[in-house]
């Protein structure tokens, strides 16, 4: 393992950055610097008898890359020391993440307690598949402790989050939500996507696992898709034992982008949500916009809890536009620079009608208890210039 001496030895405990550029790398008999890609979808053993020993846990070793890869590896290991958690599982996406937790955790008969305000796809996967296989969710608000303490039944195995929520900046007490899970007898999972271990260590504060879309920030430049569980090793081994079976397994090659950008994720997540503060800013003070949903606003209603929970609110906010659908269109058609797309979590600035893309698979009843109005427009803050994407939203907004 590289870097055992100066993890151990020579700092007690390393800081954030430093594990961000260190932890986890391997290296070849060949010494490389750099992490490596290991492209291969399987070794080789010097003889039978290494083959079973190795196929039968007897010793260590790598055997097929659906399930072990040097470079997954690195990345999983590295993941899991930023959350400061035991055990790191990477999927092919965030949504196989999601899955694979449920599929490994859960059996016919359980039953779990998720917030409205999750990621669209997240419903039907709760509510259509894993119904089909006798798992039912109850659905309770993000920020209502009351109801997700009063939705716990006896065979409540599971509460799931997402904070802050994606577009509407809503804010779940990890600490209160860890206590009724494990008063239950359940698992407290947190989708970490939209702050990162940069920003939220969600473990320290009382949650059992830590999921992520690595596809958005921890890559953080939109070129591929990618997923991880963090946890404890022994919640985190029927979910690998999950993902080694039925295969929702990452790619090396997506797994060395995203080890290559959690090198810098603090600098990238700290200038994001500096900018994203600054737009929420300059948004509220425009005719064309009813409200601005970014909990790093003093005005937000949950503003204190986000506070204590996370160094800064990400890059990630959402706005209602007075005029509804039509009128949102015409902020969007209006950009020049800022990219129309429904992903996030890039260097480059991105801007969706949630309503019609990332919420459009869900019915109008489900989007209007989740907030998601005809209005609402959600933005991605990236790198660029403040005054410029500042200056490209105004020309639909002073349109609309």
């Amino acid at each position: 393992l590289f870097d055992g001496r100066l993890m151990t030895q020579e700092f007690e405990k390393p800081g954030f950055d430093t594990l961000a550029v260190r932890a986890g790398q391997l290296r070849s008999d060949f010494q490389e610097h750099s992490e490596t890609l290991f492209l291969t979808s399987s070794f080789v053993y010097k003889s039978a008898a290494e083959a079973a020993r190795k196929f039968a846990n007897e010793e260590p070793g790598y055997l097929y890359s659906r399930f072990t890869n040097p470079t997954v590896t690195m990345f999983q290991d590295r993941l899991a020391a930023l959350e400061g958690a035991e055990a790191c599982v990477a999927t092919s996406t965030g949504m196989a993440a999601i899955a694979s937790t449920v599929m490994g955790l859960l059996k016919s008969g359980d039953h779990m307690i998720s917030s409205r305000s999750v990621f669209g796809t997240v419903v039907p996967l709760f509510d259509q598949i894993c119904k089909k296989f006798g798992v039912e969710t109850t659905w309770v608000s993000a920020s209502n402790v009351d109801e997700w303490r009063n939705a716990v039944r006896p065979n409540t195995r599971l509460l799931f989050c997402e904070t802050p929520s994606n577009p509407l900046a809503e804010i779940c007490d990890i600490e209160a939500l860890g206590e009724i899970a494990h008063k239950a007898g359940a698992v407290m999972a947190v989708d970490n996507c939209l702050l990162t271990p940069a920003l939220q260590r969600p473990l320290e504060q009382g949650a059992d696992l830590v999921i992520h879309s690595a596809t958005k920030y921890l890559d953080g430049q939109g070129r591929v898709l990618a997923g991880a569980v963090c946890g404890s090793k022994k919640l985190i081994e029927p979910i690998y034992g999950f993902v080694r079976t039925a295969g929702p397994a990452i790619s090396p090659f997506n797994a060395w982008i995203c080890l290559k950008g959690m090198e810098t994720l603090r600098i990238r997540m700290d200038a994001q949500s500096a900018s994203a503060l600054k737009l929420a800013h300059w948004l509220t003070g425009r005719a064309a916009v009813a409200a601005v949903h970014y909990a790093g606003l003093p005005g937000h209603r949950q503003h204190a809890l986000a506070q204590r929970q996370a160094t800064a609110q990400g890059a990630v906010l959402s706005f209602e536009v007075k005029g509804g659908r039509d009128a949102a269109w015409r902020v969007v058609d209006a950009v020049k620079m800022i990219s129309i797309t429904a992903n996030l979590g890039d260097t480059k600035t991105t801007i969706t009608h949630p309503a019609t893309t990332t919420h459009a698979r869900i019915s109008q009843a489900e989007r209007d208890a989740a907030g998601v109005s005809n209005g609402l427009l959600r933005v991605a803050v990236g790198l660029e210039n403040i005054e410029d994407i500042c200056a490209d939203l105004a020309r639909g907004l002073d349109g609309a």
